[in-house]
């Protein structure tokens, strides 16, 4: 593996603030909305966007903590906070997946609306898996601070996909209720 420059991974750390930031500021917007107010009726719902929530928040704290202290404090404690962060990635995503089973929200919502989250579901609980065991699989049992660059990019990129995700099936809610009420 090619060696990585602290500059890029304070870069990487920068774009995952960034995003983070955004997703904070869709949260407090959707909190306010009335998309949020109705949905109270429903609380699979609103369970399922706040364990939703909770997820994307984790998976983009990955790629923000993990360089800075890559950088920081070095690659043994850059690998003590991925896995930290990596178990709660697991156990939200497990999470997540019980709430879509057990509370049949899938089964509430509208075909597209019910597609596109399952899809992405999957998709997420399948490349947390491949983050979490990518940097041993790269480089051993110890692995050196490039090793970790492919599981932040997915991470990023896991955390936005899941954020479209979200924002869309807002949207798909937003729709509905003006759909309904017409």
């Amino acid at each position: 593996m090619q060696p990585v420059s602290e500059e890029f991974l304070l870069s990487l750390a920068g774009a995952a603030a960034t995003l983070i930031g955004a997703f904070l500021v869709g949260v407090i917007f959707y909190l306010d909305s009335d998309v949020h107010r109705s949905m109270n009726e429903g609380v699979a719902d609103d369970s399922f966007m706040r364990s939703g929530t909770r997820w994307v928040f984790i998976i983009f704290a990955i790629p923000l903590m993990v360089p800075l202290t890559l950088v920081g404090l070095g690659a043994f404690w850059g690998t003590v906070v991925f896995v930290g962060l990596s178990a709660l990635a697991a156990a939200s995503t497990v999470d997540s997946v019980n709430r879509i089973l057990m509370s049949g929200i899938v089964k509430s919502m509208s075909p597209t609306q019910s597609v596109a989250l399952a899809v992405n579901q999957i998709v997420s609980t399948l490349a947390v898996v491949l983050l979490i065991t990518l940097p041993w699989l790269l480089d051993g049992w110890s692995p050196r601070k490039s090793a970790f660059v492919p599981s932040l990019l997915l991470a990023l990129a896991v955390g936005f996909s899941s954020t479209a995700a979200l924002v869309m099936s807002i949207f798909d809610l937003s729709k509905g209720n003006r759909d309904a009420s017409v």
